[in-house]
């Protein structure tokens, strides 16, 4: 199994890595004109029965559309929230992800996440 950091430096090295318990795939990522050094990033996220992500943050605004499946996420001090396709959801800069899994054990779920960040900030930073 790969680590957090091991995941994220390979897809910001234009790889496709394994994610944790799913997997990563990086689509696209442009500088914001106009807004020196920031970038949008767009990643394909898709989730076995029964994955998660381990606890982080992206440090970046996070825009989430669910494609396929069902997923449960929470950022630390909210509530969770269960999404199914068409669904979306918000995270801050600050917010610490303490829940981003596939809530079916028998179903695979697939989402697209939209990143404004920092220019070459990784997406995805190991939090506790």
């Amino acid at each position: 199994m790969k680590t957090a950091a091991l995941i994220l430096s390979s897809l910001l090295a234009g790889g496709t890595p394994a994610a944790v318990d799913g997997t990563v795939q990086s689509l696209l990522s442009k500088d914001l004109t106009g807004v020196p050094g920031r970038e949008v990033s767009m990643i394909l996220v898709e989730y076995p029965p029964g994955a998660s992500s381990p606890v982080h943050t992206h440090h970046a605004q996070a825009l989430v559309y669910v494609l396929e499946g069902s997923i449960v996420m929470q950022v630390r001090g909210r509530a969770p929230v269960t999404l199914a396709p068409g669904q979306t959801w918000y995270e801050g800069p600050d917010d610490v992800h303490v829940v981003s899994r596939n809530a079916s054990h028998w179903a695979p779920a697939k989402f697209l996440v939209f990143l404004v960040k920092d220019k070459g900030a990784q997406i995805l930073v190991p939090a506790k």
